[in-house]
C-alpha cells in the first residue's frame, strides 16, 4: 500500500473567464488575510466596494484575451506538469489551486481518504512571501484541523537559489539570450512593501538601508524582495551577462501602497527611451504562465514598450512543463523526506 503523497500547489485561475467566475475567484483571492492584509472589515469594504463593482470585467476581458480552448494556462500547464511527474515517481502526484478549482481542500481529502499517511507539499513558488508559501502553509494546516485528520504533512521549501532550478531556467532562457537583444528585464510579481517588514523575523532589517538585499542577513530567509535579486545574481551568472545588459522590475501592483519598485510598466518606457530596442522580457516567480505572463507583459508589456519606441519584446517562457524542469522535480521528490519540516512542528 502506497502510504506516500505529493501536492502541487499553484495559485490558482477563474473556472472560465466569463465575468461572474473571474468575480468569484477574485473575492476568493482578495479576502484572503495573507494577500490583502488589512483587518477584516477594511478588507471587506475595500473588495466588495472598490474592486468587484468594476474589476471583474475589466479582468475577465484580460482572461478571454490568453485562454486556451481546453481552460486556464496556468492549470492547463500545472496539470501536464503533474502528468509528467506521475510518471517518474513511484507515489501519487496531485495538484491544487489556493484559490479555485481544485481546490486544496478537496485535494488533501481526496488522498486522505485512499490511506495516505505523509504528504509532501509542494508550493510551485520560488521565493517566499506571505501571499504565496504562507498562505498555503496556513491553508494546509485550517484543512487538517478543520477535518481532524492525522496526515503528516512535511513542506517542499522555497528554491530560489537552487543549483538545479537555476539550471532549468538557463535552458529555457539560452535559446533567447544566444539570438541579438539589447536587454534582459526580470519581471518579478510585487508586494506591498509592508508585507517584506511583517515577514522580518528581525522586524527592523527588511528595507532599513538601500543595499540591504546585498548583506548577508537572517531576514533573507524569509524576505522576498532579496530572494528574487538572488535568482537574477545566479541566473545572470549562469548566462554570462554584465551588471548593464539586465534590470530588475516588479509588476502587478494593485492599490495606492507604496510596493517593491521599480514598477515594470515605468521601466518598460524608461528602456525603451534610452534607445533599448530588443527587449527580453522573464518573470522567474511564476514556474507557469498565466494571466501576469502572457497577458500583462506579452500584450500589454509589449504594447506599451513599443508605444514607447522599442521594436520587440519577446516573453521568455515560464518553465511549465519543460524536460529540464520535470527533471529537477523528479530529483527533489525521490530525494529522502525526512530532511522536509513537518508542518505541526513549524
Amino acid at each position: 500500500m502506497i502510504s506516500q503523497a505529493v501536492l502541487l500547489v499553484n495559485l490558482g485561475s477563474p473556472d472560465s473567464p466569463q465575468e461572474k467566475d473571474v468575480r468569484q475567484y477574485l473575492k476568493q483571492f482578495l479576502m484572503d488575510p495573507y494577500v490583502v492584509d488589512l483587518p477584516g472589515w477594511l478588507r471587506w469594504l475595500i473588495v466588495n466596494c472598490l474592486v468587484l463593482p468594476s474589476r471583474p470585467k475589466q479582468s475577465a476581458e484580460a482572461y478571454q484575451s490568453i485562454w486556451w480552448p481546453d481552460g486556464s494556462p496556468l492549470v492547463v500547464l500545472t496539470q501536464r506538469l503533474t502528468d509528467k511527474l506521475t510518471k517518474e515517481v513511484d507515489c501519487p502526484v496531485h495538484f491544487a489551486m489556493r484559490y479555485g478549482e481544485p481546490a486544496m481542500e478537496k485535494e488533501i481529502l481526496q488522498l486522505a481518504k485512499t490511506g495516505i499517511e505523509e504528504l509532501l507539499l509542494v508550493p510551485l513558488y520560488p521565493h517566499y512571501a506571505m501571499s504565496t508559501v504562507k498562505t498555503c502553509i496556513e491553508e494546509a494546516r485550517r484543512v487538517l484541523a478543520k477535518h481532524h485528520l492525522s496526515l503528516k504533512v512535511r513542506l517542499h521549501p522555497v528554491f530560489f537559489g537552487h543549483e538545479q532550478y537555476i539550471s532549468a531556467l538557463e535552458e529555457v532562457t539560452k535559446p533567447y539570450i544566444e539570438k541579438p537583444f539589447d536587454h534582459l528585464l526580470f519581471s518579478y510579481h510585487g508586494l506591498p512593501e509592508r508585507h517584506l517588514r511583517k515577514d522580518d523575523p528581525t522586524g527592523s532589517y527588511c528595507l532599513s538601508k538601500p543595499d540591504c538585499c546585498q548583506q548577508p542577513h537572517q531576514a533573507h530567509q524569509t524576505c522576498y524582495r532579496a530572494q528574487v535579486y538572488k535568482t537574477a545574481e545566479l541566473l545572470t551568472n549562469k548566462l554570462g551577462l554584465k551588471e548593464e545588459q539586465y534590470s530588475v522590475a516588479f509588476q502587478s501592483r494593485l492599490g495606492r501602497d507604496k510596493w517593491l519598485t521599480p514598477y515594470t510598466s515605468e521601466r518598460l518606457v524608461e528602456l525603451a527611451q534610452q534607445g533599448v530596442k530588443r527587449l527580453l522580457v522573464i518573470c522567474p516567480s511564476f514556474v507557469a504562465d498565466c494571466l501576469e505572463t502572457l497577458e500583462e507583459i506579452g500584450m500589454q508589456g509589449k504594447e506599451a514598450f513599443i508605444e514607447a519606441g522599442g521594436e520587440s519584446l519577446t516573453l521568455v517562457p515560464c518553465l511549465n512543463d519543460d524536460a529540464e524542469w520535470v527533471g529537477v522535480l523528479t530529483d527533489w521528490l525521490k530525494q529522502s523526506w525526512d530532511h522536509y519540516p513537518q508542518l505541526d512542528k513549524m
